[in-house]
């Protein structure tokens, strides 16, 4: 999923005369290519097994802290709330506009309340959410004909830290909405640790996989077939349409992606390549944070500025190059005894409240 996030965000970075869903049109059959796979299968479907994922964890903390006050646990999600804030701002500030770490921790501390709520509570909250994520008219990256802007890539330092500052804010307060329903949901499964347990729920995850994935590839063509060039824009009344779609769908294969992996998992031997990929899940913060500096460093026009020389296609293999080297750090991590350095930070920040 780490992949997904690198190809999901390094394609905004890139100019172009015009856009469709982020990615600049007019460019090679290849490049083409490339935006039907990102659009269809990674943008808008990686980031909600994330907050399914994040949901499950704090389910998990909730639950392994079970003897303590309850008072006390809170006090422990507060603390990783805080550490994902801050965390998440010096990266939005210096590195990556688009970092979601804030966002996360907002939804941490507000999704407190829910961590104790019936399940019913949680199912009608994700419900409530998914329905938002899906009402026509809402803004949508999928299909935004906006190029970037000054956040992204800003001529200087005192551009930057301004542009970025709103962005920061603007994440940070509207952002916890898109993923309300993925954070119920991963707690609601959570405390049924389904994904820990698959041979309990083996039929479950095979109905999600399959439907989430299925719901997902079809609902993704409307834009994706946009950004791929294979029919001209339509109406901002069909795009109001294409948006929605494409996101409310994206949430479904965001927890289909979750099931299929949890039942690959129980067939594959955690070794070799599947050790090393599992070491980047121990380490997810720190190599997630590792994908930032370098997007600053290729693509800020006082830097390298390669914004407008990079395409789609080259682009991605960017990504998939960057992914690549957290894996084989997080080996190396694993091999040496290291655990990722946010890791152990939010550890250190988050348990010091129960002593």
């Amino acid at each position: 999923m780490l992949l997904f996030i690198a190809l999901a965000n390094s394609h905004y970075f890139l100019l172009g005369e015009r856009y469709v869903g982020g990615f600049p049109a007019g460019g090679s059959r290849a490049d083409d290519a490339v935006a039907w796979l990102v659009s269809t299968f990674v943008d808008g479907r990686a980031f909600p097994m994330f907050g399914l994922l994040f949901g499950y964890g704090v389910a998990h903390i909730v639950r392994r802290n079970a003897a303590l006050e309850p008072r006390v646990v809170n006090r422990i999600l507060r603390r990783r709330s805080l550490v994902l804030v801050v965390i998440g701002l010096l990266d939005a500030l210096l590195f990556y506009a688009g970092d979601i770490l804030v966002m996360y921790g907002v939804l941490l501390f507000v999704g407190i309340l829910l961590v104790r709520r019936s399940d019913g509570w949680l199912l009608a909250v994700a419900a409530v959410f998914f329905v938002l994520t899906a009402l026509p008219g809402m803004d949508s990256f999928s299909i935004s004909t906006d190029g970037p802007d000054a956040a992204a890539l800003p001529p200087d330092l005192a551009t930057m830290f301004a542009e970025r500052s709103l962005v920061a804010a603007y994440v940070a307060l509207l952002g916890p909405i898109g993923f309300a329903c993925p954070f119920a949901i991963g707690l609601w499964a959570g405390r049924r640790r389904v994904l820990e347990r698959p041979a309990e729920h083996r039929a479950l995850l095979r109905i999600v996989a399959t439907v989430g994935i299925l719901a997902a590839v079809l609902g993704a063509q409307p834009a994706a077939l946009l950004v791929a060039g294979a029919y001209d824009r339509p109406g901002d009344q069909v795009l109001e349409l294409i948006g929605p779609l494409h996101d409310a769908t994206g949430v479904l294969g965001g927890f289909g992606y979750a099931s299929l992996i949890c039942l690959l998992a129980t067939r594959l031997r955690n070794r070799g390549v599947v050790a090393a990929i599992a070491a980047v899940g121990q380490r997810s913060m720190t190599c997630y944070l590792l994908q930032s500096p370098v997007w600053f460093v290729v693509f800020t026009p006082f830097l390298l500025g390669l914004a407008d020389i990079l395409t789609v296609a080259t682009t991605a293999l960017l990504a998939i190059g960057v992914w690549v080297a957290s894996v084989a750090l997080a080996e190396w991590m694993r091999h040496t005894g290291r655990r990722g350095p946010f890791e152990a930070l939010a550890r250190r920040v988050m348990y010091s409240a129960v002593r």
